[in-house]
């Protein structure tokens, strides 16, 4: 059996008094994938935030490779090997492409040659300031900055939305890259349920903050009709 990288049981979460998600389960091995979908506002992101220790947990426990993280703040939890590439991506633009690589940079399997080879457009722009690049050039710097972290498990909240089909056509090739080489595990969370799907090996359907869903990423992908019940049949444009 698989090693658990991390581990949700019945988690209970939220901010203040509110609860967002509740009875949450789930397992994710090492170098796993899992794709996390849902209508708006139903908790997807929330659930990004607890795994980085940023909501009040109400009920249940957290594990990371054994360990309960439960109550761990965010600054341990990003030590221990999470990495996380919010919605604002949050690049430095008064830094160039490369020092916003090395700022964080951790030893490991990804450095500045690794990610320049998965993303050859920011090799190219590597003295440009953050505040020089397109939007998908800052998506490919958010993703290459958490990368140089060295990350066991890379979060990726909604890296392709609002980006123009072909630079969505090349992160989706980077992330596909990523998972065939087995270098770290990802949880992406993405409205184009398509290409989360054909990402991943696993999928969660979360709605009103429970999992509705849980199975594998091809056969849900292959299932229309649930697609369209479950999340909308929401599918990246041709």
């Amino acid at each position: 059996m698989a090693e658990m990288l991390l581990s949700f049981r019945d988690v209970r979460a939220g901010y203040g008094a509110g609860i967002v998600l509740d009875a949450i389960t789930f397992d994710l091995p090492e170098n796993g994938s899992l794709a996390l979908l849902g209508r708006n506002g139903v908790g997807k992101s929330t659930l990004i935030l607890t795994i980085m220790g940023m909501t009040q947990i109400g009920r249940g426990r957290i594990v990371w490779r054994g360990r309960d993280i439960t109550t761990d703040a965010p600054h341990r939890r990003a030590r221990a090997g999470i990495g996380w590439v919010a919605q604002e991506r949050e690049i430095f633009s008064a830094l160039t492409v490369e020092e916003n690589l090395t700022v964080a940079a951790r030893p490991g399997r990804w450095d500045l040659k690794s990610v320049y080879d998965l993303f050859p457009r920011l090799a190219e722009r590597r003295r440009n300031f953050g505040n020089q690049l397109s939007g998908g050039e800052q998506q490919m710097l958010a993703i290459a900055r958490a990368l140089m972290t060295n990350p066991a498990l890379l979060l990726l909240d909604e890296p392709l939305e609002g980006l123009a089909p072909i630079v969505v056509e090349e992160l989706a090739a980077a992330i596909r890259r990523m998972t065939g080489e087995g270098a770290n595990a990802f949880i992406l969370v993405e409205q184009h349920a398509d290409i989360a799907l054909s990402l991943t090996q696993s999928a969660l359907v979360i709605e009103r903050g429970r999992i509705v869903h849980s199975g594998a990423s091809a056969a849900l992908l292959a299932d229309h009709a649930a697609l369209d019940r479950l999340v909308g049949l929401r599918l990246a444009e041709a």
